[in-house]
């Protein structure tokens, strides 16, 4: 049987336990307990005066801000609703609004270029972290003097300081995207323009609210210290699953002649969690299901993974899976030893077109066009 009939076939059976049936209920709960969290965090740390109840209410703030940015992701992939609406409704209400991500930036970014090419050299931009880290070989060859001196000796040290800005970087780049598209009349649409809306709306909220009954220094070191929290949290969350080296990384030739569900399952590494860590990443610890179901609601992933894991071995895919700490740990380690990137010249498998920007095909149906593309 080739992957995608095996694809096909597992398709058959995630309708018939019901798996291809929104979870609306379930996962809109837990996003108001995520708000909840982010709210009430917010507060302690303002309003009390208790150093270990500010540094209490931070940390509880900040996670309920990635919990709230992990529901979302599955919002932004159409996995929280039957109805599109609902999904972008949701989607401009955790990104822009409460996070202040641009998420037409992020359904650019995730959705149009990382889902169907994880980890290829060229196309999937989260992939490539230079000029701050040099992830390849590569990238080492390609430097020189002090910047080489700086990659090969430094990075891996200064890695855990410079991940603190994380935050702060998704919502500038997202700002520079969205400037940039707006000054575009060709290119901008409805959805920018809403997108704008609630990125100001932010601000208002987070920043200008509170200063109405606190101290600026306060409230701006509030909004600062939980961003730093924020993208340590994208960095435990996000990183292990596409930084690790066991998550190949190939370039764009080679992936015209590889195998779509190779490129998805060898670019991506799953790990595993408690409760606790599986309401904060709301299913992004199931990268490969993820990749090979973006659109199937994050709450049947625990009872999908099984399934997945016997496909991938039948089918001769990879499936990595590690322990929470082990992930991170090796997407840490990667910045001590990077990684060689395949070519097309390392006899990969048969080429197969099985996506086109995310329209009509076989394998990116599982995929829905984001509105700034329809």
């Amino acid at each position: 049987m080739t992957n995608t009939q095996a694809i096909s076939e597992l398709r058959r059976e995630f309708a018939r336990r019901g798996w291809d049936k929104k979870a609306t209920g379930p996962i809109v709960f837990q996003l108001m307990i995520h708000i909840a969290l982010a709210i009430a965090g917010t507060v302690a740390f303002l309003a009390c005066h208790n150093p270990l109840l500010r540094g209490f209410g931070i940390a509880i703030s900040a996670f309920g801000c990635m919990g709230v940015g992990t529901n979302t992701h599955t919002s932004s992939h159409y996995g929280t609703s039957q109805k599109r609406w609902v999904n972008e409704a949701l989607s401009y209400l955790g990104f822009p609004t409460f996070l202040g991500f641009s998420a037409t930036f992020w359904w650019y970014k995730h959705v149009v270029l990382h889902h169907p090419s994880p980890n290829v050299m060229g196309v999937d931009e989260d992939a490539d972290l230079l000029p701050w880290f040099a992830m390849t070989v590569d990238d080492i060859n390609a430097s020189s003097g002090l910047r080489r001196f700086y990659y090969e000796r430094v990075q891996f040290w200064a890695f855990p300081l410079l991940i603190s800005m994380t935050y702060f970087n998704m919502v500038a780049s997202g700002w520079v995207y969205l400037i940039g598209t707006l000054c575009q009349p060709k290119a901008r649409k409805t959805a920018h323009w809403i997108d704008l809306g609630a990125k100001v709306l932010h601000l208002a909220l987070w920043i200008g609210v509170p200063l109405l009954f606190f101290p600026w220094p306060l409230v701006v070191g509030c909004y600062v210290l939980r961003g730093i929290l924020v993208g340590y949290a994208m960095y435990f969350v996000l990183g292990p699953g596409h930084l690790p080296a066991e998550a190949q990384r190939i370039t764009a030739e080679a992936k015209q002649e590889t195998d779509f569900f190779t490129v998805q399952t060898e670019g991506t590494v799953s790990f595993r969690t408690g409760w606790i860590g599986r309401f904060l990443c709301s299913g992004l610890e199931f990268q490969i299901e993820h990749h090979l179901f973006p659109n199937i609601s994050h709450i049947y992933y625990p009872e999908v993974s099984v399934i997945v894991q016997r496909f991938c071995a039948e089918q001769g895919l990879p499936y990595r899976c590690y322990s929470w700490g082990t992930a991170v740990w090796k997407s840490w380690q990667v910045m001590r030893n990077p990684q060689q990137v395949l070519g097309h010249d390392t006899g990969r498998a048969v080429f197969l077109e099985l996506e086109t920007e995310l329209r009509g095909s076989a394998v990116s149906s599982e995929v829905e066009t984001p509105p700034l593309y329809r």
